[in-house]
Parts: C-alpha cells; sequence; structure tokens
C-alpha cells in the first residue's frame, strides 16, 4: 500500500483514524551504529517499526516488527517517548488517513541475520555521522535524535 507523509502541511487531509504504532532504537553490539530500514512504501529510510495487533503487548509488537523488517530478534531494553504530533499524519492510498501515535522503545540485538522483507527494501546498521546522507522523514529523525540523547525521562508530544 503506499503513502504519502504530511508533516505540518496547511493543506493536508484531516486524519480519519489512530493506531497504536511502535518503533525501534537499536544499536549494534558496539553501541555505535543505528539499525535502519529502507522503506518499500515511501522509499525513504526509517527506523524499524509498525502496528500493534490484537493480542500483542507493545514491547512484543517490538520484537515482531523488528524481526519482521529487518531479520534481528530484539530484547526491548527502554523507553523512548511518546510521538503523537497531530501535524504529521499519513496519508494510504485506500483513503485511511492516520495521526500519528508512535511509541518509541530502545531495543539490543539478541540474534538474527539483516535481510530485507516486503517492508523493507534495504536494512543497514547507519553510524550517526550518515545519517544526514539518507533521506529521513522529520518525524523519524525526531525519534533518532532522542534516542541517542540517551535521556532518563521519556519524550512525549
Amino acid at each position: 500500500m503506499a503513502r504519502r507523509d504530511h508533516y505540518h502541511e496547511p493543506n493536508a487531509p484531516k486524519a480519519n483514524s489512530l493506531r497504536v504504532a511502535v518503533s525501534a532504537f537499536v544499536l549494534d553490539k558496539a553501541g555505535r551504529r543505528l539499525l535502519m530500514i529502507r522503506r518499500t512504501d515511501n522509499d525513504r529510510y526509517a527506523i524499524p517499526g509498525g502496528g500493534q495487533e490484537f493480542g500483542e503487548s507493545v514491547t512484543q509488537a517490538v520484537v515482531r516488527e523488528v524481526q519482521e523488517e529487518t531479520g534481528l530478534v530484539v530484547e526491548v531494553t527502554g523507553f523512548i517517548g511518546i510521538f503523537s504530533d497531530p501535524g504529521y499524519v499519513i496519508e494510504y492510498d485506500d483513503g485511511e488517513v492516520r495521526q500519528e501515535f508512535s511509541l518509541c522503545f530502545r531495543a539490543r540485538p539478541v540474534s538474527g541475520e539483516l535481510r530485507t522483507s516486503s517492508e523493507s527494501k534495504e536494512v543497514l546498521w547507519v553510524e550517526p555521522a550518515e545519517l544526514d546522507d539518507l533521506n529521513i522523514h522529520p518525524a523519524i529523525q525526531l525519534r533518532i535524535a532522542r534516542g541517542f540523547e540517551g535521556l532518563d525521562q521519556p519524550f512525549y508530544t
């Protein structure tokens, strides 16, 4: 399904949907490089994540989404924050316009091998200095920045 992200655009469509989503800030075992995917639906780079499904906790959703999109099994180790900016909406080609509501978690890899999926055309470890060279949506850039800050208190909007 194709999507278009609207970030504080005055003519953006109004949201008609809200869904719990999760994302994962995962550093490699050395604690330097960030796990990123290149999404198939909008061709942008992002940290792994997606919607919570019925019957699972948000941390189970994090583990499932990271494994589905990257091939890695992770362990959730902390909470970065709640990202719910109503100025960020995602428009899907089926008519859904979803307001952002994402819980971002810190996680560490425990097993698995990097691989792509139907949602990720590229999976890679990225040095922080290389992030500026990637096409990353501002809403995802905010999550990444908060993840690297490593604060004890969660961020929220």
